[in-house]
């Protein structure tokens, strides 16, 4: 089986260098690597700052490099650009701030594809040493240490969480993901779980990986938080034929619920106030994103964090 893997990067820095160097040590090696960088001015300065040319030399894999405009990137299109690179049978999405935590994280992502009704499969995200105890939390909610196939069947059960798949690490066969048509574009976010949502619909499953295991966790503040749970939701707005059909609510208020009881067990309770804080910028972002057609456009660029999607939108009416 050979796979390609895909990277979009912007300022590159040590987390990256350190990425390519797991990468080396990994028991499945990789047909070409294909790196989508976003302004090659800060590419260049990123070489300046950091080894990442002497990374690629020591990783021994060829790789191509494309450069795009920063006003151009979009998530599912400037993916697509790699994937229409590829014509390996299985394309691999990362991002350039996750890191293999073991030798064997894409043997056993590639591991899933053994079953040829899964379409996707994406990896367990583990904290990173520096990850406060409300986000580690999370982590340990999005993902279980035990893996599943998710299908159509597990809708009722599962709810949004049937489609889940994230582009931290996660891999498509190349055939169903161009026979699904790839990635939605323009798209200001959630590409990998509008796949997953369309794969699963046409009768195929996407698999948790549990086995195959990536460090990656952010501290973000109630701004972020905002900012990118505004963008989730216009994302869900835009596409009610797939969660229309799933409660999105309910699986957040859930994490809330758990995050709060295990901020008391593990004797922590004044983080209560930072994750109230917290919870309130998502809800607010959300709140604002899935009413989004009704904002202005000054309110809109105000919110998001993706303004370049936006302004793309308004140029082409």
């Amino acid at each position: 089986m050979k796979a390609d893997l895909i990277i979009p990067t912007f300022r590159p820095d040590e987390s990256f260098c350190l990425l390519l160097q797991k990468l080396r040590e990994q028991t499945f090696v990789i047909q070409r690597m294909i790196l989508l960088n976003t302004e090659k001015g800060l590419w260049e300065e990123a070489l300046k700052k950091y080894p990442i040319k002497q990374a690629l030399l020591d990783m021994g894999i060829p790789y191509t490099l494309i450069h795009v405009k920063k006003r151009e990137f979009d998530h599912g299109g400037t993916r697509m650009l790699g994937a229409r690179e590829s014509d390996a049978e299985i394309l691999i999405f990362m991002t350039q701030d996750a890191v293999f935590a073991d030798r064997y994280t894409l043997e056993r992502l590639l591991a899933e594809f053994d079953d040829e009704t899964v379409a996707a499969a994406y990896a367990r995200q583990l904290p990173k040493k520096d990850c406060d105890p409300i986000e580690r939390f999370t982590r340990k909610f999005n993902y279980p240490p035990v893996g599943r196939k998710k299908g159509k069947a597990d809708i009722g059960e599962l709810g949004i969480k049937t489609f889940f798949c994230s582009d931290v690490c996660a891999a498509y066969r190349r055939d169903v993901f161009l026979e699904q048509g790839g990635f939605a574009s323009p798209l200001i976010f959630g590409e990998d779980i509008l796949f997953a949502a369309g794969a699963v619909n046409q009768g195929y499953q996407v698999a948790y990986a549990a086995k195959a295991k990536v460090y990656h966790s952010h501290n973000d503040g109630m701004k972020q938080q905002f900012r990118r749970n505004f963008d989730i939701a216009v994302s869900q707005a835009q596409h009610p034929e797939v969660f229309g059909q799933v409660s999105v609510e309910s699986e957040g208020m859930k994490l809330v619920r758990q995050t709060a009881r295990h901020l008391f067990r593990i004797k922590k309770p004044w983080l209560i106030v930072s994750l109230f804080f917290r919870c309130a910028g998502k809800y607010a972002g959300f709140l604002l994103g899935k009413r989004y057609a009704k904002l202005g456009r000054n309110l809109i660029l105000a919110c998001t964090g993706n303004p370049n999607y936006w302004r793309n939108i308004w140029s082409e009416e």
